[in-house]
């Protein structure tokens, strides 16, 4: 899986995008608000996981994880 850590411009806020291995897109969800978009793919057990690398990461790069 992928992760892509966006930058918002003005009133668009930051946001996520988790792609699969093929580049589709799977979840998109504000960096601040991420529990329903998390759960409705079934990754709401590794939410914790996911946000700590979201943190991590400077805006604009693609990291690939292991969930």
């Amino acid at each position: 899986m992928y992760v892509i850590k966006v930058k918002g411009v003005a009133k668009i806020p930051d946001y996520v995008q988790l792609r699969d291995e093929a580049f589709t897109l799977l979840a998109y969800f504000r960096v601040d608000r991420p529990d329903k978009s998390l759960e409705k793919i079934g990754l709401g057990d590794k939410t914790d996981y996911i946000m700590q690398v979201v943190a991590e990461m400077p805006f604009g790069q693609i990291k690939k994880i292991d969930v």
